[in-house]
Formats: C-alpha cells, structure tokens, sequence
C-alpha cells in the first residue's frame, strides 16, 4: 500500500505557474463537460435538441442552393 501512496504523492509546494495553470484548466474543462452532458442528456431538454436535430443539413443544403 505504501508503493501506491508515493506514486500517488504530489508535492504541491514544488508545483510552478504552469502546473497550476494546467491544472487550474483541467478541473475547468472536466467540470463544464459535465455540465454540458447533464444539460444535454436531461429528458426535459429532449424536444428541443430534437427540434434542432437537422439543422447541419439545412444549412448544407442551403449554402449548396445559393451556389446554383
């Protein structure tokens, strides 16, 4: 157990600007990824992404429309 501690130890005196500046975005990054996925994945938001489902293709459509 002890091996598993020492691997796991982080000197967080010894950490610079860039460490935390890295860090900082990680944790930023992964939390607002979470949010998106709970906003997204919420059955009560369903009927509007669903309305929304097309809308890729309408707009390939209708830039292909203008060049003829």
């Amino acid at each position: 157990m002890n091996s598993i501690q020492e691997y796991f130890h982080t000197d967080w005196a010894a950490m610079t600007f860039h460490d935390w500046v890295g860090l900082t975005i990680t944790v930023v990054v992964f939390l607002s990824m979470v949010i998106v996925y709970a906003y997204v994945l919420n059955p009560a938001n369903k009927e509007q992404f669903e309305s929304r489902r097309y809308m890729p293709l309408e707009e390939e459509r209708l830039s292909l429309e203008d060049q003829q």
